[in-house]
């Protein structure tokens, strides 16, 4: 059985997330382990993600605390507990730049997981 981060990354690989981006958290911050960012070309694409995370990690029996964002579609977040999946529409993320906020946390490669 996958992860929880597995289930995750897969759900927005699935639906087309682009660029995606797995910060390792732990040590880093008390919010989660790993924060999944990704962004999506229209406010319709992004919902589509943030549902099918919320979906695959229901479906796989991992407890979804909240989603926040949705019906505006520029910025879901999903908190999965552990994990907390950041949906940007393209013209928020460079706004946010979660990455250089969080710029301490190191990148998890999801490639030696798939």
């Amino acid at each position: 059985m996958p992860t929880l981060l597995e289930t995750a990354y897969q759900a927005v690989d699935e639906k087309k997330g682009q660029d995606i981006v797995v910060l390792n958290m732990e040590g880093v911050s008390l919010i989660a382990d790993q924060f999944i960012i990704c962004h999506a070309n229209s406010e319709r694409q992004v919902q589509a993600i943030a549902r099918e995370v919320a979906d695959k990690a229901s479906k796989n029996e991992f407890e979804v605390k909240r989603v926040e964002g949705l019906d505006n579609g520029r910025w879901v977040l999903v908190d999965l507990g552990d994990v907390v999946v950041h949906v940007f529409h393209k013209d928020e993320r460079g706004y946010y730049n979660l990455e250089r906020l969080w710029g301490d946390a190191p990148f998890l490669n999801m490639a030696d997981k798939q």
